[in-house]
């Protein structure tokens, strides 16, 4: 009878929740009013031996039901002529709620509390391909936020919400494009030859100012980009020219010489307009500012003070576990300590994907250290990577803490690839500080070195790029041909750590690093791609083509 509403023991107090509707909450309690004194006893702690010695026909008896009881004739009548029995199917049309999720859907992650002996032996949580992890991951990433912000250098990185018009025209006056002598060259048969001896009446630099009008049989000095002067339609390369006569000082030129009658209307000359009109658009939503495009010089360039653009997520790093000390320590190890490899490498690549890395330090297995840690950094970052504590050992507190303490939904804990299998992926629901419902991401990556930074590329990434609106997300797939013969794992993808290098056939070469323990951070050194192994038994042959993530530039052939 106890099992009809929710019940259960903490400390010497019984709890029981009732149904919220008034029905359910009387015909519950009802159902079990009668046996509230025995339960209550024994919850107190009274000796079980003694209360129980006349059997359950003596309890009955003292409680004032029978065996029947369970039939739910709980001495109330009920006057709607149906029967009780909490089949699905009633006759009275309303159906008994039913749960829509299976038990295997509401797996949860070991309760720490229960100790060593009661954790699980084997993961609860299925095993997903690469595949199906990376569609969890892309279905539970926020969309990017749009907000305005300044065009400066910090503008580098982010990707535009909006499309980007010119708000003035380039060059915005008619400029010249050489260094030489604005004239006025015309196919009207009164305008005089340039080709001859012409008087140099001003000087044109590119700078701030007025500039004077030129008649005909005028020549101006003028600088590359500076503008022409009022009347002036063409200018004339200084190597066309020679001097004939200085001022008297000796410092100015007085007379020029053009030694060419070829010069057209408009030659040398950049017109207003004439590489952005003002109204065109210059940059395209969904396109991103990098740093090396010319986009920030573009914006600049027609007085673009401010653009639409997504905001990029801040990524919070957090090592776990008591055996972690800084890498910077100094001082031998102690038996048991490890050097913390993954915070400052994970650090760094995220920083070289552009995108701003918070350090959170490294949190104790100590009761409560993790949540605490988790808790203050959901204040500060979107996006939380950890690395450690996501196996099956009795202090891997990730899991039980995102799912236990705070409230947070494990999406996948095991990967089918190599390394990285105990990858996992996770959302904890938070409130901003303006009230809007919104979620953490966190990622819980393997401890081993290797692991956290092939799954870093592999899973962390996208995400950053669809929270940022950087299209297409994740590292570029490429083609490469082996170098060597490369074993595949029967049963798991692998993510092989590779060199690639261009060759002067125009085709791509990778050869592996080594040995490719997970443990093993140094089978990174010089890395630049991912192979993409397949799961399958052999080996993928020297000269064979494969697929592979390019992590880092590409090298050249020595």
């Amino acid at each position: 009878m106890m099992a009809r509403p929710l019940a259960g023991v903490r400390h010497n107090t019984l709890v029981v929740t009732l149904p919220g509707s008034p029905k359910g909450a009387v015909e519950n309690l009802q159902a079990i009013i009668k046996l509230l004194p025995h339960a209550c006893q024994q919850a107190a702690g009274s000796n079980s031996r003694t209360l129980h010695a006349g059997g359950v026909a003596q309890l009955e008896k003292d409680a004032g039901v029978s065996s029947g009881s369970h039939s739910h004739n709980h001495d109330h009548k009920h006057h709607h002529g149906h029967s009780h029995g909490h089949s699905d199917k009633h006759t009275h049309g309303h159906a008994v709620p039913r749960a829509h999720t299976t038990a295997a859907e509401r797996l949860a992650s070991n309760d720490p509390t229960a100790g060593p002996t009661r954790r699980y032996r084997e993961s609860p949580y299925p095993m997903l391909s690469v595949k199906d992890a990376l569609d969890v991951i892309a279905n539970n990433t926020p969309k990017p936020v749009a907000y305005r912000r300044p065009v400066d250098e910090d503008l580098v990185g982010h990707v535009l919400a909006e499309d980007v018009p010119a708000k003035e025209s380039v060059p915005a006056f008619r400029a010249s494009i050489v260094d030489g002598y604005a004239i006025i060259a015309s196919k009207h048969v009164m305008v005089p030859s340039t080709k001859g001896i012409f008087p140099v009446v001003s000087i044109s630099h590119a700078k701030a100012g007025s500039v004077e009008k030129l008649e005909i049989g005028e020549v101006a000095r003028i600088t590359t980009g500076a503008p022409l002067p009022p009347g002036a339609t063409s200018v004339v390369m200084v190597e066309d020219t020679v001097l004939r006569k200085s001022t008297d000082d000796g410092k100015e030129e007085a007379e020029i010489e053009i030694l060419t009658d070829a010069i057209e209307p408009g030659e040398n000359v950049r017109e207003v307009g004439s590489d952005v009109t003002a109204g065109d658009i210059i940059l395209r939503k969904g396109e991103g500012v990098s740093a090396t495009g010319g986009e920030l010089g573009l914006l600049a360039s027609v007085g673009t003070d401010t653009v639409l653009a997504y905001r990029k997520p801040r990524v919070g790093v957090l090592s776990t576990g008591d055996e972690i000390v800084p890498h910077n320590r100094q001082g031998a190890l102690q038996l048991g300590e490890v050097r913390d490899t993954n915070r400052p490498t994970l650090l760094t690549s995220i920083r070289a994907q552009g995108f701003d890395a918070v350090d959170l330090g490294i949190a104790s297995d100590a009761p409560g250290a993790l949540e605490t840690t988790l808790r203050n950094a959901m204040r500060e970052v979107d996006v939380i990577v950890t690395s450690g504590g996501v196996s099956m050992g009795e202090l891997d507190l990730l899991k039980p803490t995102i799912e236990r303490q705070l409230g947070g939904t494990i999406h996948f804990g095991r990967v089918s690839m190599k390394p990285g299998k105990p990858t996992t992926f996770a959302t904890i629901p938070f409130k901003e500080n303006d009230g809007q419902d919104t979620k953490r991401l966190i990622f819980s990556l393997p401890g081993n070195p290797a692991s956290a930074v092939v799954t870093f590329n592999l899973f962390v990434l996208p995400a950053l790029h669809q929270h940022s609106g950087v299209e297409p997300a994740g590292l570029p797939k490429i083609k490469v041909v082996l170098e060597q013969d490369v074993r595949c794992d029967e049963k798991r993808d692998e993510y092989h750590r590779v060199v690639i290098i261009a060759k002067g056939d125009g085709r791509l070469y990778a050869s592996s690093t080594g040995g490719q323990r997970s443990s093993r951070i140094g089978s990174f050194k010089s890395a630049n791609g991912l192979l993409c192994l397949p799961a399958k038994n052999g080996s993928i042959k020297k000269g064979e083509v494969c697929d592979a993530l390019l992590m880092a530039r590409l090298l050249g052939e020595a």
